[in-house]
């Protein structure tokens, strides 16, 4: 297989550090752009790529910065895009839209439009499962009528999906829009919910319960993720598609309390709070479209899921 020049943004994330060091793992070439906001912690992110600081190149700029994004494509000769930076989160996009706004949608559209300009043909875009709204049919499939998002965080993953559509179309390029189904595992984002739990619970720190519990997510492990994102990063049938990336299952707030407490063995303590704005009541990928065309089989039960992330966070404190 040919080495290639991939580009990743958001390469310091979560999800993005996984999938530099596969990517690194199989050969290739990486360069990462990531801003290193204050959305949590930057050392975080820091700690993410630290084993792999020296074979990566790193951007340390914002995707909003058109002229940066510009040289950058102008010295890298990119084969390949991953653009997984974004801000996120439902609830705080409610609270700053046009945060929300100018970095998911401008910030999408300087890639795009820099992979035009640099002929970079190949752009792998990491949407979410919030475009589905209050989706009233489950499970949810890509061509389900999208007719309702809920948050600005939402609107923002949809509007990029259609941009990545323009461009596939108008200028011969491969596009893959990819929506992610709650991820979790090791590195997660401080801010969600398993992250918070199991630090809380350990701590005998009381949890934030919103609702009655009956929210379902459908919680998808990183390392099948990845193995998502790889499939369909070299997928060559069409020039546009999109794939639900989900664990296709799904488990109540409830029942996910119970598995960090049986992971930790810890119980813990809640604190009973309304349900919040913005959140959907259920998530739920149909994911015969991925299985399908990419092979894409998630692997990882949620409770398995839970017990590697417990062990990572002990061993990390």
């Amino acid at each position: 297989m040919a080495k290639k020049h991939y580009f990743i943004t958001g390469g310091a994330g979560f999800i993005g550090s996984h999938l530099a060091e596969r990517i690194l793992k199989e050969g290739h070439r990486v360069t990462i752009i990531d801003d290193f906001n204050s959305y949590y912690d930057p050392a975080i992110k820091r700690q993410n790529i630290a084993g792999i600081l020296d074979q990566i190149e790193l951007i340390e700029g914002d995707i909003r910065d058109a002229i940066l994004v510009e040289r950058s494509f102008a010295k890298g000769q990119f084969d390949h895009v991953i653009h997984i930076a974004a801000r996120a989160g439902v609830r705080p996009s409610i609270k700053d839209p046009k945060l929300y706004f100018t970095t998911n949608i401008d910030g999408t559209f300087n890639l795009l439009d820099a992979c035009r300009y640099h002929g970079v043909k190949r752009f792998t875009f990491a949407s979410s499962s919030s475009v589905y709204g209050v989706n009233k049919k489950v499970p949810f499939a890509e061509s389900d009528a999208l007719e309702r998002t809920i948050s600005p965080y939402a609107a923002t993953k949809l509007a990029g999906e259609q941009i990545c559509s323009n461009y596939a179309n108008l200028f011969g390029m491969h596009c893959q829009c990819l929506r992610f189904f709650t991820v979790y595992g090791p590195r997660q984002r401080p801010d969600l919910a398993i992250s918070k739990f199991t630090k809380h619970i350990l701590a005998g720190i009381p949890i934030q319960k919103y609702g009655d519990g009956s929210t379902a997510r459908d919680y998808t492990y990183i390392d099948d993720i990845i193995n998502g994102i790889i499939a369909a990063s070299n997928y060559n049938e069409a020039d546009f598609e999109i794939f639900n990336l989900g664990g296709s299952a799904t488990t109540t707030l409830s029942e996910l309390i119970t598995m960090i407490e049986e992971a930790t063995g810890k119980k813990a303590i809640i604190e009973q709070l309304p349900d919040q704005p913005g959140d959907v009541p259920r998530t739920y990928a149909d994911v015969s479209k991925a299985h399908k065309l990419l092979g894409y089989a998630p692997a990882t039960p949620i409770a398995e899921g839970i017990r590697k992330y417990v062990e990572w966070f002990k061993a990390q404190n």
